[in-house]
């Protein structure tokens, strides 16, 4: 019972990290979108899917907006 809970919540823990490093890499893809331009580009690409496909796109892309 112990071991089966320690290995749940290791597996937790390492999909934890994963999907942080993987926000990571993607904050820093998405960093690279300056321009005006690039910008209305991106976000005529993201309005073709559902907000819940683009919803962490969409939020990364505020959160840099406002710094």
């Amino acid at each position: 019972m112990v071991a089966s809970l320690l290995g749940t919540v290791r597996e937790q823990i390492r999909e934890s990290r994963h999907q942080r490093a993987a926000r990571a890499a993607l904050q820093r893809e998405l960093s690279s979108y300056h321009s005006t331009a690039d910008l209305n580009d991106l976000h005529a690409i993201l309005d073709r899917y559902s907000d819940r496909e683009t919803v962490q796109i969409r939020r990364i892309l505020a959160s840099q907006n406002s710094l």
